[in-house]
């Protein structure tokens, strides 16, 4: 008799990100061995018989049922594999006790087999709001955990039900098609983050740890009204499939998928347009600006502002489509201030973004 269909559904998800993972590993593994063969003979003889180490994934675990399903399976499927695992929870300090909670979590994750099993503690600030502060430093912790132990990826538990609040959000904010996208199954940098469960809903994580008795913690702040993802997840949805039916998670789901891969399509066609918009000293040329489709502009408007210094998390749609005004609305106005201190304006058919 078989584990049961939660267990397997999300031991399965594990061991597919698990078999990328080592088809990354052994791309890489074959870049070296053919890198060492053109190397000079010296070298090739002190590099022989050395190999890569077979790579450790770690998981993000916060002690929550998506997360603590998310160990169990990596703990099983991993040395099935021949893949190390480890894991790292980040204790916020954000409630009395958290980092005995934090503690606890390290104590599970080493009865799981994972190792190495650390609890990291960070300095939540205030830029942003309180959940984007705590997921920034969340993340900055979890970047340098797998720096420190030379970890391949690290795992999130983000589940279907995460996916289709970050939609909602996104909807709400009136971002674009790049924040319907919802958060990628492979992020940051070198693809260091992996979701396995953006496919799976919550319950079936929640039920994966109830059959294997591993015990979780509901993190108050999950229920606490005063948060916006929160108050989305036990009143916003809930009403939505009261109104509209069971399937909307789905959904909303699907429109991340569907909006991820025509916001790359337009990312990389920006990309390769916007050589072809600037004049020889590089600046860009408002009449080429015009005749390109307003998404694929405004794509090349967005990337400038950064490259002149603008935040990327502080530059919104309204500041893209008052520089874009320049160019499709010229009136003669003034410059435009935008984050970061950079401002754009138009100067004879040429528009300039810089740090003033």
């Amino acid at each position: 008799m078989g584990p049961h269909p939660a267990v397997a559904a999300i031991r399965l998800a594990v061991r597919r990100v698990l078999h990328d993972i080592l088809t990354d590993h052994d791309r890489a593994a074959g870049a070296a061995v053919a890198a060492a063969a053109a190397a000079p003979r010296e070298a090739r003889e002190h590099g022989r018989g050395e190999r890569l180490p077979s790579p450790l994934v770690l998981v993000a675990c916060s002690g929550g049922a998506d997360s603590m399903a998310l160990a169990s399976a990596l703990a099983f499927e991993a040395p099935r594999l021949g893949v190390r695992a480890g894991g790292v929870t980040v204790d916020h300090g954000l409630q009395p006790g958290s980092d005995l909670r934090a503690d606890e979590v390290v104590l599970r994750l080493r009865e799981l087999g994972l190792d190495p099993a650390e609890s990291v503690a960070v300095t939540v600030g205030r830029e942003g709001g309180p959940e984007a502060a705590a997921r920034d430093a969340r993340y900055a912790a979890l970047d340098a955990a797998a720096r420190r132990h030379g970890a391949t990826a690290v795992l999130l538990g983000h589940t279907r039900d995460d996916q289709a609040e970050t939609v909602l959000l996104g909807l709400a904010r009136g971002s674009g098609i790049r924040s319907l996208s919802g958060m990628a199954a492979v992020s940051g940098a070198d693809g260091r983050y992996r979701r396995p469960f953006l496919h799976l809903d919550r319950q079936t994580a929640r039920k994966a740890c109830m059959v294997q008795s591993l015990p979780v913690w509901d993190d108050p702040h999950n229920a606490d009204p005063a948060y916006t993802r929160s108050r989305l997840r036990h009143e916003g949805l809930p009403a939505l499939e009261k109104a509209l039916g069971k399937g909307v998670v789905e959904a909303l789901a699907r429109t991340a998928r569907l909006s991820r891969d025509d916001a790359d399509a337009l990312d990389a066609w920006a990309g390769q347009a916007a050589a072809s918009v600037r004049d020889a000293a590089g600046r860009l040329e408002c009449a080429k600006l015009y005749a390109l489709p307003p998404a694929v502009r405004r794509r090349i408007l967005r990337r400038a502002a950064i490259e002149a210094g603008a935040p990327a998390g502080s530059l919104f749609a309204r500041h893209i489509e008052e520089v874009d005004r320049l160019i499709t609305g010229w009136r003669g106005q003034g410059a435009i201030n935008l984050p970061g201190k950079v401002v754009a304006q138009r100067q004879g058919g040429r528009l300039v973004i810089r740090q003033g």
